[in-house]
């Protein structure tokens, strides 16, 4: 059986996303052959929670858990699925089952052989824990007619489901471990003596300072990985990072988008620095709302708020010109993103005036309402700054903001899933898919206290069922007939002011070879990576 076992609509989607923009090419194989042996060490400013990306989402977690943690399937820079723990899959005609032919010579880190039974039950448990509810969702059961055949069933058609086997969303856990019946979210074995059948073994891991991993040599690719050790050394100070970066200490800054270091970095002999890899992960910087709050309740007041804000003077000022705006739920490089959108021209004295008809007058000394407004922490460029920036055109208009600062990325994560917030700044992934990514923020039957979901309770029913039926259709082209309605409905109602797309880059040291350049980037396993 062919590994690209794709339907002739399936490979439409990915024709659809290489049309969308320009795709990262494959890192070059090194003109010697690669070496075994050495320690990666790279940089992080944010601070997971715990390893396990079975249960969690987000770049801290997906860091370690790529590298712990083997998938069904990996991908290349042009979108096209490859072998992992799948050595070859096929999707049905109808969208409704995904074959799983597995690899007979994988095992856990402890030694059990990886089979059937673990690949169901992973895929269970991520439909039932993991907060991109929409990624799994039409799934109903996994077959396992054999110790090496997994047949995912699914009530409805699945565009998104070959995707959703990618390293970072589906990783595959022991069933001897994590089914014991313990709560997967707060398993002690997600942070402590994981087990996986990834190119790492854990060997350490500190919160808020680092994770060690050493080499599998049980790993089911042979030769690899060529690495001896991984380190994520962890901060959320990015100037020790980039000290650590030209210094030598730090080999290899993922997700960096800071307009000053990049300049600085792109004059570096020692480093180099590229923005491919990043295609499947689609990051949005964008302002979210609490619509369950007065006034951000009011529509008019949401508007009024957006339409202070200048995308152009962040991007280009506070940005460098690194950065591009953003007016949609779905980012540009999309085939299902379109210009059809409500857009919120700078106007300061409209959007006084708007405020004025609203009932929010000012008083006496100018003031209308305070707000609080969070952001992310560990990405201040994106984040603080964009934040501070608002809250100083808010004043403008009379509204006195207070910008809130959480201690690491676990501590804002508990505001937004509490719903402790007014406004808060917020980076957020498409995953490749918006089945994946963005049904997630809108769905009104996701609105749950987990970060990442729909922390704006959001609610329109007939978001709902646009997302609902998109969700269904294997056609590109049919698809994107119900995304564009729902881009239109959601930029006009506004529970997100959409700011700009984020500019990452890569930055490793010119002594690495076969830096991660696929649609995944850094957040895919490093059995490839090696010292010159």
């Amino acid at each position: 059986m062919s590994p690209f076992p794709f339907t002739r609509r399936a490979a439409l989607v990915a024709s659809a996303l290489l049309a969308a923009g320009p795709l990262a090419a494959l890192p070059a194989i090194a003109d010697e052959a690669p070496k075994r042996g050495g320690t990666l060490v790279i940089g992080n400013t944010q601070t997971p929670r715990h390893l396990n990306g079975a249960v969690q989402s987000g770049i801290a977690t997906a860091l370690p858990s790529t590298q712990l943690f083997a998938s069904p399937l990996r991908f290349d820079d042009k979108w096209n699925p490859q072998p992992y723990l799948a050595e070859s899959w096929k999707l049905a005609e109808d969208g409704k089952s995904l074959t799983l032919n597995l690899r007979k010579n994988a095992v856990f880190h402890d030694g059990k052989p990886v089979t059937s039974a673990d690949v169901a039950f992973s895929i269970m448990a991520i439909k039932a824990n993991h907060p991109f509810t929409t990624m799994m969702g039409p799934v109903e059961k996994v077959d396992t007619p054999d110790p090496h055949t997994a047949i995912i069933r699914m009530n409805t058609p699945h565009p998104a489901i070959v995707l959703a086997m990618s390293p970072a969303l589906c990783p595959i856990l022991p069933k001897h471990i994590y089914g014991d019946g313990q709560d997967l979210k707060n398993h002690p074995r997600n942070s402590t003596d994981v087990v996986g059948s990834g190119p790492f073994k854990l060997v350490e891991f500190k919160a808020a300072q680092r994770i060690v991993m050493e080499r599998n040599d049980k790993f089911f690719l042979p030769g690899k990985p060529y690495l001896d050790k991984v380190i994520v050394n962890i901060t959320p100070d990015m100037a020790s990072l980039m000290l650590g970066l030209e210094r030598g200490d730090v080999q290899m800054l993922p997700f960096a988008s800071v307009p000053t270091d990049l300049k600085r970095l792109a004059s570096n002999p020692q480093v180099a620095l590229t923005p491919k890899g990043y295609e499947g992960i689609g990051a949005l910087n964008w302002l979210a709302f609490n619509l369950t709050k007065k006034p951000l309740s009011d529509l008019q007041v949401r508007k009024a708020i957006a339409t202070a804000i200048d995308k152009n003077f962040i991007t280009k000022a506070l940005m460098g010109g690194f950065a591009t705006p953003a007016d949609g739920p779905i980012v540009a490089s999309s085939p299902f993103a379109v210009t059809d959108l409500v857009r919120y021209p700078v106007d300061l004295k409209k959007a006084a005036e708007m405020l004025d008809a609203a009932g929010y007058k000012a008083g006496a000394g100018g003031e209308r309402f305070k707000l609080t407004i969070d952001y992310l922490p560990g990405a201040d460029d994106q984040q603080k700054t964009v934040a501070e920036y608002i809250r100083g055109q808010l004043k403008k208009i009379g509204i006195t903001v207070d910008v809130r600062a959480s201690a690491d990325f676990p501590a804002w994560a508990k505001r937004m899933a509490s719903h402790d917030f007014d406004m808060s700044m917020d980076l957020v992934f498409n995953w490749g898919d918006p089945i994946i990514g963005v049904h997630r923020t809108y769905l009104s039957a996701n609105i749950k206290p987990v970060v990442w979901t729909n922390t704006q309770s959001y609610s329109n029913p007939k978001v709902d069922e646009l997302l609902d039926t998109a969700g269904g259709i294997i056609d590109p082209t049919k698809r994107k007939a119900y995304y564009a309605t729902f881009e239109k409905i959601v930029t006009d109602e506004l529970p997100i002011v959409f700011i700009n797309q984020v500019p990452y880059h890569t930055v490793a040291s010119k002594k690495l070879a076969n830096v991660p350049t696929t649609i995944w980037g850094p957040m895919s396993p490093l059995d490839e990576v090696f010292f010159k």
